[in-house]
């Protein structure tokens, strides 16, 4: 009989971190530009500003992929028995909902960057080819879908952060270092 391992592997930790890393970098920079800098003003800053941000967000696109190939080949360490079971129920649709806003965010952006007339590029090395070229009609869907799906998911992370402290240090259990070590 298999048993369910202890701790996440450190291929599974460091692509959940830098993921979290990119995501938060990502999503405060799109924050910024979106609020607080002005075509009319700022110009060719806030330009290079969501250039910025697109070169980061579009990584995620990749690693979320190779992050699904390994949790379906690597399980994930078991949940807590202390744990109802409604609580596990809330942590699985939890984590699917983070994976689905891990694909959905950066597909709207870049339906959104497209439909606008713009490139999709990732890290200023490449840009992903374009599946559709300038549309208004388009644009007008995916650019309040594209804001609307970062607030949902910025409140995802906040809860998942939330939820991860709250079992170390509320329920002292093993749900956090499972993310952040390995056994010695």
């Amino acid at each position: 009989m298999s048993t369910s391992p202890q701790y996440y592997t450190r291929t599974a930790q460091v692509l959940h971190w830098l993921m979290a890393a990119i995501f938060i970098v990502a999503w405060l920079i799109g924050f910024y530009s979106g609020n607080f800098l002005s075509y009319e003003v700022d110009g060719s800053f806030k330009g290079n500003v969501i250039t910025l941000h697109k070169n980061i967000a579009t990584t995620i696109i990749f690693l979320v992929v190779i992050r699904i190939f390994w949790r379906y080949t690597h399980p994930a360490p078991k949940l807590p028995d202390t744990m109802s079971p409604m609580m596990k129920t809330l942590a699985h649709v939890g984590h699917f909902l983070l994976y689905l806003m891990l694909l959905a965010l950066p597909i709207t952006g870049c339906l959104f960057s497209w439909s606008a007339g713009h490139p999709a590029p990732v890290l200023y090395l490449f840009e992903i080819p374009r599946l559709v070229q300038d549309n208004p009609e388009l644009l007008a869907i995916v650019k309040p879908l594209h804001i609307y799906l970062s607030w949902f998911a910025g409140l995802l992370i906040v809860g998942h952060a939330l939820a991860a402290v709250k079992h170390h240090f509320i329920d002292k259990d093993n749900v956090l270092r499972s993310m952040l070590k390995q056994p010695k």
